[in-house]
């Protein structure tokens, strides 16, 4: 299985800053969304831990790269206190969660001491259980082995493609079929069988 590596992710992220004239990650993003503060809907709620900044921007440049909206709730709405469950906080959550077609679960080391990330993605999978995937980024080479409750939802993975090359997929429980994760974030339900 072929998943996002560290790595790969810090290299779009870099490949990014090195557009920016050295910003750091936080302020790329920042700037990103005041370009576009009028988006209301999402392709794609991105649950994560604050703490992986620069894996956050690199795994947001290669969804971008797929033509789809991310929601990344400390840039998109940098008045929210992470460090605080609130009320407040949560209601927005919620309308943001709302406002997306697809929830991907970015899972890293870090995420299990997230406070925000296991409501989020519970929160989700009663408003469109259909459309969670848990986005593992793994140090080269490595595997996959998150929380048991994660064994619950399809991994995005990487498969070969037809004609050569790769490309994201959404892979269902037991491996009973895949969707391109493109259009699986677009709210696409078709699920592919393997080999066709």
């Amino acid at each position: 299985m072929a998943y996002i590596t560290k790595d790969e992710a810090r290299q779009a992220a870099r490949s990014r800053l090195q557009k920016s004239y050295g910003s750091s990650a936080t302020q790329i993003l920042r700037e990103e969304v005041r370009a576009s503060a009028s988006t209301e809907s999402f392709d794609v709620f991105l649950s994560h831990s604050s703490e992986d900044a620069e894996i956050v921007l690199g795994v947001r440049e290669i969804l971008v790269g797929l033509g789809l909206k991310v929601y990344i709730d400390w840039i998109d709405d940098p008045q929210l206190d992470r460090g605080n469950v609130t009320a407040e906080n949560a209601d927005l959550l919620r309308r943001r969660m709302r406002a997306s077609k697809s929830l991907v679960f970015l899972t890293t080391k870090s995420s299990s001491t997230s406070r925000w990330m296991p409501w989020e993605l519970g929160y989700f999978d009663g408003l469109r259980a259909g459309f969670i995937g848990i986005l593992p980024v793994v140090d080269s080479g490595g595997t996959f082995s998150g929380q048991e409750y994660l064994d619950l939802y399809p991994l995005v993975e990487r498969l070969p493609i037809t004609g050569g090359g790769t490309k994201f997929c959404v892979v269902e429980k037991a491996r009973k079929g895949y969707r391109f994760l493109d259009d699986f974030a677009r709210g696409q339900s078709t699920i592919r069988a393997f080999g066709s």
